[in-house]
């Protein structure tokens, strides 16, 4: 399931934002945002990878932290089933950015929609793209693709791109926890079963 190439493209920036500048868990262990020199390397290589030509500042990375934040609050409240909420706040992100409609055609793709924030500022350009993004999504048939992982210890977002929408967990990895953690249960719920059974024969 996609929606569409510039879309897909800055809503993954959107996840891995969150998931690299917001505190918490993630896939069973407490997570800490990088800081300093590290965190401006890894924002840096972050939007190199969604098409960004230009390289963050120790300033710009510190910016891109607050937005991150306010892309989480998005994420939370449609996993919460909070779409009304969820919509206010990308429309706020919109209206703070100055988000301006343009339609562009680039890389051989064809005509697509981009927002571009007002002062044209790399955070604000970024944040205004990914709430346009996310605004796509939420005034579309699939928006509650967006989610948060269910997994115990793991905070972590993403966005659910599977055909019948049943994804619940960030990544493979806490999907495999779970499933082994449910394994261990079961192994050790039969044997106590078992060695019930045993007492009781000897009873």
């Amino acid at each position: 399931m996609e929606f569409n190439s510039h879309t897909d493209r800055v809503v993954r920036i959107a996840v891995e934002l969150v998931n690299l500048l917001t505190a918490g868990h993630a896939r069973g262990r407490a997570y800490e945002a990088p800081a300093g020199d590290a965190r401006t390397a890894a924002v840096s290589d972050l939007l190199a990878s969604g098409g960004g030509r230009q390289p963050a500042s120790w300033e710009e990375a510190a910016s891109f932290c607050f937005v991150a934040a306010e892309l989480r609050e998005v994420f939370e409240a449609v996993s919460a089933g909070s779409i009304d909420p969820a919509a206010n706040l990308v429309n706020a992100m919109l209206v703070r950015t100055g988000a301006q409609p343009a339609l562009e055609r680039h890389d051989g793709e064809p005509w697509h929609l981009h927002f571009h924030a007002a002062d044209n500022s790399l955070v604000n350009g970024w944040a205004a793209g990914c709430a346009t993004g996310l605004a796509v999504v939420l005034g579309g048939e699939l928006y509650d693709r967006l989610g948060v992982c269910t997994a115990p210890r793991c905070d972590r977002v993403y966005v659910d791109t599977s055909r019948n929408g049943t994804r619940r967990y960030c990544s493979t990895s806490c999907q495999n926890r779970v499933k082994t953690a449910a394994f261990r249960a079961r192994i050790s719920l039969c044997g106590l079963y078992r060695f019930a059974g045993h007492t009781r024969s000897w009873g």
